[in-house]
Parts: C-alpha cells; structure tokens; sequence
C-alpha cells in the first residue's frame, strides 16, 4: 500500500499546476493528521489495549503571509476511557510551516494540552519535516517525520518522535 501510494503520489507531483503555488502567498491551509496518544495533539487517533480506549479528533489552519510560509493554529479534543474512570483532553498548537521548494514542509510549533483533573499538563516544543505529494491544485498528503521536545519536566522529561501522515486542503 505504501508502495501504491509512493507511486500515486510521484505521478501526481509532475502533474502539478506550477503557475499557480498552492503555497502563495495569500492562501489558506486546513490539515488533518495522524496523531500520538502520548501527548496533546491537533491529529486524529484511537488506540484500544488492555481495557483503556484513547482518541482525539482536531484540525490545523494556517494562512500564507508569504509565499511558502502559513502561520497556523490548532485545536484537538479526545479523552481516555478505562476501567479506572475517564478523562478530557483539550489540545492546542500554534505554530509555522514553511514548504522548502513549495513542497518540503518543515514545521516549528509549540504543542500543549490541558488534562481534566490533572494537576500537571503536558507542553511540547516540535519540529517536523516531510514531503508534501500534491493531488491536484488543492489536496495534498504529507507522510513526515516530528520530535517534540517536553517543555514541562514537572510532567515528563522525555522526548516524543512521532512518524505522521498528514492531509491538506489549499484554497
């Protein structure tokens, strides 16, 4: 599947529109990701093991002040349910991304998240990069790689590397 979507993808970046940038200046991002349920996040994710279900839904949006370089913002809400009880989660990012050659996304962002009844929340400095593979003037998926150093040593000293696939809508 990865193979397919690999080839999918290269055949779609020589058939881009390059009189008009997805990443012009002016425009707008919507994303979606993949998310890790060790840390606050803006992705998407459900993970199931031994009696304890975690999940998260949210969106990024950014806007281009620059050509190749969006502003962005996000939220995220999901919550942990076991055996022991539930809890919420409200996730925030706010960040940059810049497309090196209009299609190298590189990411610099501040993570945080706020736990129901937690007396420590997480908060995390990330960095990313990836490739952005555009499906035409307004789609594209961003397989990447991220490190998100911890900010809060009260809450955890370590550090999370996360592999993300990404979805973005240009308009």
């Amino acid at each position: 599947m990865i193979a397919a979507v690999a080839v999918f993808g290269l055949t779609s970046v020589n058939a881009q529109d390059t009189d008009s940038s997805q990443t012009a200046e002016g425009k707008w991002l919507i994303e979606a990701n993949t998310g890790n349920a060790t840390l606050g996040n803006t992705g998407f994710y459900l993970s199931t093991s031994d009696g304890v279900t975690s999940y998260n839904i949210g969106f990024d949006g950014g806007y281009f002040v620059i050509d190749d370089l969006a502003l962005k913002a996000g939220l995220g809400y999901g919550g942990v349910s076991a055996d022991l009880g539930d809890t919420s989660v409200f996730s925030y990012r706010i960040g940059g991304k810049y497309y090196v050659n209009s299609m190298i996304p590189i990411t610099l962002d501040l993570t945080g998240a706020s736990i129901k009844d937690a007396t420590e929340n997480p908060m995390w400095l990330g960095i990313g990069a990836g490739y952005a593979w555009f499906l035409g003037n307004n789609v594209s998926i961003e397989p990447g790689l991220r490190y998100n150093h911890s900010l809060n040593e009260d809450f955890t000293d370590e550090g999370v590397f996360q592999v993300n696939v990404g979805f973005a809508l240009y308009f």
